[in-house]
C-alpha cells in the first residue's frame, strides 16, 4: 500500500504530499504536511465500507486558500484574542487581525497554512515539526513546536510538545470537521452529542467572551445529556444568534472523563475525544456552505485552552514561558454502535473500542 502520495503545490510551487496511517479494514488517517491537516479518517461501517468521518479538500491550493480551517493544527493561539493584541509584563503585543477586528487561530496564515518539517513516519506514527520565529503574526519571541499522530486499533492521538525563548501565548488545538455518517450531506447536526460540560462562556456579537462561566443548565448549551444539535437549538437564543449557531467554548467539568461522544444513528459509527485540555470549542459548521458550497456538513469539537485568555486574568493562564515544556495531548477513540441505539449501548461499545 502507498503510504506517501503528493498532493499538489502552493502557489509558490512547494510540493505538498498526504502521509497515510493504518491499514485497510481499520482506522486509516491521511495527514498532510502542510499545518499537519487530518485529510481523511476512514473507519468501516457495518457492511465494512471505509467511511471518511472527516470533511476534506482536493489538494494543497484548496487547503492553502481555505477560510473553514478544515483539519488544521491550530496555532499559536487556537479561537480568538480580542482586539488583535494583548498586554503581558506591562507590555502591549499586538497581533494579526484576521476576524474583524480580532485575532483567530493564530492569524492570516498561522500553523494551519505552513509547510511543516516531516520527522518520522511509518504505519502507525507520523510526526511533524515546525519553528515559528519571532514576529510571526505579531507574537514574541522563537517557539519550537512537535505534533505527533499516532494510530493504536480504532484509536487516533495527537500529541503538540513546544518550548519558547520568550513568554508568549499559546493555545494550539485541532480543527477537523466531524460528520460520523460518512455522508456530508446528511446533517452533522442529527449525530448525538454528549459532553461533561456544566459551564460555558457567553460571548459578545463579535464571538469574544464576555469574562464569565455561564451554568450551562437549561440553555441550548446543556449536553451533559447526549442530545442532538437539533433538539437543543433554540434560534430565539440571543447567544445562538450572535454566532450565527454554535461557536462557543463548553468548560468542562474538573472531574470530566473525556472531553465529547459524538454518534451518528445513521451510520452507526461513535467517537469519543479524551484530552488534559480545560475546554472544548462546538462550532457547528453554519458558514461552511458559503466558505465552500456543496461540500457538505460537518461540526468541530475542538479541545483548548479559554479564548481571549491573554486578556482575562480570571482565565486560567495560557502562557508559555522560557524553560517550561507545553504538552497536550486529543484522542480520537472509534466504534461501530450499531443503528438506531440507545446511548447506554453506544458508550458501552465506546468503552470497549
Amino acid at each position: 500500500m502507498t503510504r506517501i502520495r503528493p498532493f499538489g503545490r502552493l502557489d509558490d510551487g512547494t510540493p505538498v504530499h498526504a502521509w497515510r496511517l493504518g491499514d485497510a479494514g481499520g482506522l486509516s488517517a491521511e495527514i498532510l504536511d502542510l499545518g499537519g491537516i487530518l485529510a481523511r479518517l476512514e473507519f468501516p461501517d457495518a457492511q465494512g465500507r471505509a467511511n471518511n468521518v472527516v470533511l476534506g479538500l482536493d489538494d494543497a491550493q484548496a487547503y492553502q486558500h481555505d477560510p473553514a480551517y478544515l483539519g488544521i493544527l491550530v496555532g499559536r493561539f487556537g479561537n480568538r484574542i480580542g482586539g488583535a493584541a494583548y498586554t503581558l509584563d506591562g507590555r502591549r503585543y499586538p497581533l494579526a487581525a484576521n476576524n474583524g477586528r480580532n485575532h483567530l487561530h493564530g492569524g492570516i496564515t498561522g500553523f494551519g497554512r505552513r509547510a511543516w518539517t516531516v520527522e518520522a513516519h511509518d504505519a502507525d506514527r507520523f510526526a511533524l515539526r515546525y519553528r515559528s520565529p519571532e514576529g510571526e503574526e505579531g507574537y514574541p519571541g522563537n517557539l519550537e513546536v512537535a505534533a505527533t499522530y499516532r494510530l493504536h486499533g480504532a484509536r487516533l492521538r495527537l500529541d503538540f510538545e513546544a518550548t519558547c525563548d520568550a513568554p508568549t501565548p499559546f493555545n494550539p488545538t485541532h480543527h477537523p470537521y466531524f460528520n460520523l455518517v460518512g455522508d456530508p450531506s446528511v446533517p452533522a447536526s442529527a449525530q448525538w452529542l454528549q459532553v461533561p460540560a456544566g459551564g460555558y462562556l457567553p460571548v459578545d456579537e463579535a464571538l469574544i467572551p464576555l469574562g464569565n462561566v455561564a451554568d450551562v443548565a437549561g440553555s441550548p448549551f446543556d449536553f451533559r445529556i447526549a442530545r442532538t444539535l437539533d433538539a437543543a437549538f433554540d434560534a430565539a437564543d440571543p447567544q445562538l444568534r450572535a454566532g450565527g449557531g454554535y461557536d462557543h467554548c463548553l468548560v468542562l467539568d474538573a472531574d470530566a472523563g473525556h472531553v465529547a461522544m459524538l454518534y451518528s444513528p445513521h451510520s452507526g459509527i461513535a467517537m469519543r475525544i479524551d484530552s488534559d485540555a480545560p475546554a472544548v470549542q462546538l462550532y457547528g459548521g453554519q458558514a461552511l456552505e458559503r466558505q465552500h458550497p456543496g461540500l457538505g456538513d460537518g461540526l468541530c469539537l475542538e479541545p483548548q485552552g479559554f479564548p481571549d485568555a491573554p486578556n482575562r486574568p480570571q482565565f486560567p493562564d495560557a502562557i508559555l514561558r522560557p524553560g517550561t515544556v507545553f504538552r497536550r495531548r486529543i484522542e480520537y477513540r472509534f466504534a461501530l454502535a450499531g443503528r438506531d441505539r440507545g446511548w447506554d449501548e453506544v458508550v458501552a461499545a465506546l468503552d470497549r473500542a
